[in-house]
């Protein structure tokens, strides 16, 4: 494979205020179906386009492109043409050929999708910024489609508020990296987001919360009724429609998600005649309610869950999805459907004669017959729904796509039944997991490394592959206050996500995808984009060999060196370097330690005291 030495124009890294240079043939995310690297390099002061597509829709993706353009000081009224061409001979909606030479740039596309992806890749391969100089682009030929038809990211605006200015930076930046469905979850028990106008309560009651700041959980005051609700927001029904607007013109679909059942304490804030016991709650304000046991199960001390055997939440419910109905244009709705407890309906009278009237032997017969009667609603409207992989105990409409989160399983019988699946375990796709050591992250109840999300493979050897629609990573906010956090949890694993999803199975491959992203971090410093650098620090992992307590470093960016000190001297660089497992020694004393790139500090300094790395044996 040749190496193009202009391609370190595009190679400079600014990690820790150091630059180093990385070869790679190119740096594009996701890897493309086909790259061909050819003999030269195009120069350019600026571009301008020839559109021979025939599709009004392309105007969307050259304006987006030229704005693109001019904000990194790139003319887009230059001499350099991209051609854009119209080929019958290309099927797939969202392929494209790209070719660079001495003519200028080459793109071949049938569909709208198939243009806005190769500006994408162009995108890629031109410097974040430029000041009075001239672009320099290798030559190269590239044939590219996906792999999957549904690439997605989730983002969770009940927890935390996100504003309409703020979701569409996220779709905006996510549109960049190829993916295509946007999943909004809009409901849950820390506040309703849509506004319905058949039920102005969820907005006016179910969209605010008590003020309350740090973590979620058992620290959290409960609410109370009386104390001022200022904290929430909702996007009106004239916002929505903007918001789908803007993502359709970065070939983004979006999904929006009423999670019901459980999940429901801000509608049953507005509407507590829907509970089973029709108590005047509050809207959850990040407060511990519920128990988690060890065996999975848990418990509600507050109840969260639609009354299954009340009609008026079917009714309530065809208003919803009525309104919702009317304003996404998608072909699915996410009915959520995950964790419902039941213990408030084994207690409820009326659901127990419910039952009896209706020859339901145990819960699992009442979920199966709620999901049901959603399911009938929302394809009323003219819709597929689509839910969380507990939505296989109803008897699914083959139409229902199923969302498999509880690691694969879900998905699996899903398949196996005949349903259309989205893959998005928590092994492998949850953002909200920590990505690095826990003494520099902000801890959740599990962690993702980036170089574990890269090894998410959807398809299982036992399933069809026809059945799986792709996949998707979910961000979900109990500890994501800002879109800048929000950033830094979604990148860099949202672009192993993207490769995994758009790329060829054959193709991935770490040690170039690795390469690839220290590239992109120059790239989201430039932008002003906080995201994680955690793939650059140490993995420390402590075992017992013997009675001898052990402690191994890892980092596995091709090229890092490791230091450290162990005996509470620092700076790191000019402790050890690691080169095996070594013994932690008795004291009252701390593992200090820190990557290295090219001499140069990349990673963070982790300082972990002996009586937490005893705690991680």
């Amino acid at each position: 494979m040749p190496w193009l030495p202009l391609m370190k124009t595009f190679l400079i890294l600014a990690l820790c205020y150091i630059n180093f240079f990385t070869q790679a043939n190119h740096s594009i995310i996701p890897e493309p179906f086909s790259y061909e690297a050819v003999e030269g390099v195009l120069i350019s002061q600026g571009f301008k386009f020839k559109d021979n597509s025939k599709l009004k829709k392309v105007e969307f993706v050259k304006t987006i492109f030229n704005e693109y353009l001019e904000s990194i000081n790139i003319s887009s009224e230059g001499k350099t043409t991209i051609e854009l061409n119209y080929t019958n001979s290309i099927k797939n909606k969202e392929e494209y050929t790209l070719e660079v030479n001495s003519k200028g740039i080459s793109i071949g596309a049938s569909n709208f999708g198939g243009f806005h992806n190769a500006l994408q890749t162009l995108k890629q391969m031109l410097p974040v910024s430029i000041t009075n100089r001239s672009i320099e682009i290798p030559f190269c030929k590239i044939i590219d489609q996906p792999r999957f038809e549904w690439r997605g990211l989730m983002l969770d605006v009940s927890r935390h508020f996100f504003t309409v200015e703020e979701v569409k930076d996220y779709i905006d930046k996510m549109s960049e990296f190829k993916f295509n469905k946007f999943h909004w979850h809009l409901t849950d028990d820390e506040g309703w987001r849509v506004e319905i106008k058949s039920l102005p309560k969820l907005t006016e009651i179910g969209a605010w919360r008590g003020e309350r700041n740090g973590r979620f959980g058992e620290d959290r005051p409960s609410p109370t009724p009386n104390e001022p609700k200022t904290y929430g927001g909702f996007y009106t029904q004239e916002e929505i429609k903007d918001v789908i607007d803007y993502a359709e013109k970065r070939n983004i679909t979006i999904i929006p998600e009423i999670d019901i059942p459980g999940h429901s304490m801000a509608l049953l804030a507005a509407y507590p005649e829907l509970s089973t016991k029709k108590e005047i709650t509050q809207v959850s304000v990040g407060h511990k309610f519920a128990e988690w046991f060890d065996d999975g199960s848990f418990k509600i001390y507050t109840e969260n869950m639609l009354n299954p055997a009340n009609e008026k939440v079917y009714q309530t419910l065809d208003k919803i999805y009525s309104e919702i109905a009317k304003l996404f244009p998608g072909e699915y709705i996410h009915m959520g459907g995950d964790e419902c407890y039941k213990g408030y309906w084994e207690e409820s009278n009326e659901v127990k004669n419910f039952m009896k009237k209706n020859k339901m032997e145990n819960m699992h017969d009442l979920q199966a017959y709620f999901i049901d009667r959603v399911q009938k609603i929302i394809e009323s409207k003219g819709k597929k729904m689509i839910g969380w992989d507990e939505i296989t105990e109803g008897h699914l409409n083959q139409d229902a796509a199923v969302m498999s989160w509880q690691g694969m399983k879900g998905g699996i019988k899903a398949a196996k039944l005949g349903h259309k699946v989205v893959m998005s375990p928590t092994t492998y796709a949850y953002l909200d997991y920590i990505q690095g050591d826990k003494s520099v992250e902000n801890s959740i109840y599990a962690s993702l490394s980036l170089e574990k999300s890269y090894k998410f493979e959807p398809v299982p050897d036992s399933v069809n592959p026809k059945f799986i629609m792709g996949g998707q990573g979910n961000l979900w906010t109990e500890v994501i206050p800002t879109l800048s956090f929000a950033y830094y949890m979604t990148y860099p694993r949202a672009l192993s996500i993207s490769e995994t999803l758009w790329s060829p199975k054959e193709k991935k491959n770490w040690e170039n995808f690795a390469n690839k992203t220290l590239v992109h971090f120059n790239r989201f410093d430039e932008q002003k984009i906080n995201i994680s650098k955690a793939v650059l620090d140490p993995i420390i992992t402590v075992y017992k060999s013997g009675e001898k307590i052990m402690c191994k470093l890892e980092n596995n960016i091709p090229g890092t060196l490791i230091y450290y000190s162990i005996d509470n001297t620092y700076p790191v660089q000019f402790g050890k370097k690691y080169t095996g497992p070594f013994t932690i020694p008795n004291g009252d004393l701390s593992l200090r330690t820190q990557t290295f790139l090219n001499n140069k500090a990349v990673g963070r300094t982790l300082q972990v005291h002996r009586e937490e790395l005893l705690k991680r044996i």
